[in-house]
């Protein structure tokens, strides 16, 4: 269906039976949206594409010549066609006018004799908007027969084919892992060359694209296309409404794959607990999916912030569960989730190469935390953390205990070590082993104590111009630079950190240990606030 008028269905209105088309012959399909009456020689301004204009010539009667100028106005700014009433104003059509028509493919047409422009207008206008409510009539009539499909197919293919028979173009529809479905299926070598267009970022004028989004992601995307005829509005809108449809589809096989994981959380948490054999959690995995192929593994924990009554909100768990499973599924990873209070465990399955997972996982993440308005406000209340990957699915207990033990020291994380990975968390991890089983607190007051209490005392910056000299590696030119201070009070508060601390405090062992000391202060004080000092500067 069209859901535009062009020059030569006018041309049988009963207001244009005595016309003659000079000129531009080849140019009557053009599209028409509107009608404008001009009598000035500048419109340009005036027009915003495809009206046809009528005209007695009267901005031109004195100049014929100034036609020329007037008809390239009207061919720049993209009008359907010219319509000139003869002998009110002007007699004759200059030839250098037709040439220029013909070669540009606009139509001319004359009007012999005086014709009422209001009464066109009107009936053209009336024929733009019945176009138009047939065209709404149609889309709505369309949109019914899709609801009705969503509610009685199992397949997504059986929503593309009713489009593509609709409209009769090619469809395309382009899934996560960059497999493509055809509608109809070409042959082989053609296949090739669709395929390669689908790629090309050129666009076609037979040619339309639309994202196929499910929680702001892009989960497919929907082509057309055709060399029979250009796309039109209408296309345009019946691709929306499929891709609309297409997602719901989408969506609500997700919601059926998340209760029944919802069903198998028992097997799923003994998985977690160690209870199983690689054999035995093969054999589960090829009942549930015998086309599933996992090349490892490692768990996922997210924490959800509780509510004002101190209970997560069912939506947002919900709604959590498919973000995590759209994205990561995209980035090569097979979902298996379990819900434990404020907690969503994450058995995410290695699909791809093991050597990228991290970066992978790490983009997952970071495409979580990166969505636009509510979406990212959402997403903000999450702490999550990762474990050590898993080369054998029985070895998953062993990354889920990681990922608890990473979730737990995200909050006594500084800014420069956060990281939601068990693997980066190197230093951090032993001081917390340190702090369990030793005296921490103390430790670090017996190497840092000095330095405190004298800034807390004197209300001094020794401890940040100490972590900023061992940061650039004893460089007093590069420490004096980030401090923003002059190299004589540098050299002042090395001498007093030299007093403090001893003159080989930048010996290598020592040097060593500080940096150590300077981590754990950092981790301790993120962890309970404040350290209690035991030396006193006289």
């Amino acid at each position: 269906m069209k859901s535009y008028i062009t020059i030569d269905e006018i041309l049988n209105r009963k207001h244009f039976s005595r016309t003659e088309v000079i000129a531009g012959v080849n140019g009557l399909r053009r599209q028409l949206k509107w009608v404008h009456i001009v009598e000035s020689i500048q419109i340009s301004n005036l027009l915003n594409g495809h009206e046809l204009i009528l005209t007695t010539g009267l901005g031109f009667k004195d100049h014929p010549g100034q036609l020329v100028s007037f008809l390239q106005q009207l061919i720049d700014r993209q009008a359907a066609g010219l319509c000139i009433e003869l002998g009110t104003h002007i007699h004759t059509i200059p030839e250098e006018v037709i040439a220029l028509a013909d070669s540009r493919h606009f139509p001319i047409i004359l009007f012999h004799h005086e014709v009422p422009f209001v009464e066109i207008t009107q009936d053209v206008h009336s024929l733009i908007i019945n176009k138009q409510y047939q065209l709404l009539s149609e889309l709505e009539t369309y949109s019914q027969q899709l609801n009705k499909m969503l509610l009685e197919i199992e397949d997504y293919k059986q929503i593309l084919k009713f489009m593509q028979s609709y409209l009769e173009v090619q469809v395309a529809a382009v899934l996560g892992g960059n497999k493509t479905d055809f509608f109809p299926e070409p042959d082989s070598s053609e296949k090739e060359a669709l395929l390669f267009s689908l790629r090309s970022e050129e666009k076609k004028a037979g040619a339309a694209s639309q994202p196929v989004q499910i929680l702001g992601e892009t989960y497919a995307e929907l082509h057309i296309w055709t060399e029979c005829r250009e796309l039109n509005e209408f296309d345009l809108l019946v691709l929306d409404r499929t891709a609309n449809a297409f997602a719901q589809h989408l969506l609500r096989d997700l919601y059926v794959k998340e209760k029944k994981m919802a069903e198998e959380s028992e097997w799923l948490t003994n998985w977690l607990e160690g209870e199983y054999t690689d054999e035995v959690i093969k054999e589960q995995l090829a009942f549930q999916d015998p086309m599933l192929r996992l090349n490892g593994g490692a768990v996922c924990i997210c924490k959800l912030s509780p509510d004002a009554a101190g209970q997560t909100q069912n939506a947002d768990s919900t709604y959590f569960k498919l973000l995590f499973r759209t994205v990561f599924e995209q980035f090569g990873f097979h979902l298996f989730t379990v819900e434990v209070r404020h907690h969503l465990i994450f058995i995410a399955g290695n699909k791809r190469n093991r050597q990228d997972w991290k970066d992978r996982m790490s983009g997952a993440i970071s495409r979580i935390y990166s969505g636009s308005g509510t979406e990212r406000q959402r997403a903000s209340s999450l702490t999550i953390g990762v474990g050590k990957f898993a080369d054998r699915l029985g070895n998953i207990p062993y990354s889920y205990q990681t990922a608890k033990e990473t979730l737990a020291l995200q909050d006594s994380l500084s800014a420069e070590g956060k990281s939601c990975f068990y693997q980066d968390l190197h230093m951090y991890r032993m001081m917390s082993l340190l702090k369990k089983h030793g005296d921490l607190e103390e430790t670090i007051n017996e190497y840092l104590g000095p330095v405190l209490e004298y800034d807390r005392k004197y209300n001094g910056d020794m401890l940040i111009t100490l972590k900023t000299y061992l940061a650039c590696s004893g460089s007093k030119q590069e420490t004096s630079k980030k401090l923003f201070i002059v190299r004589q009070t540098l050299y002042h508060r090395i001498e007093k950190l030299e007093l403090l601390l001893g003159e080989n405090f930048m010996n290598s062992d020592k040097r060593l240990a500080l940096e150590f000391m300077l981590m754990a202060y950092d981790f301790v004080r993120n962890t309970e606030g404040t350290i209690p000092l035991q030396h006193k500067i006289e």
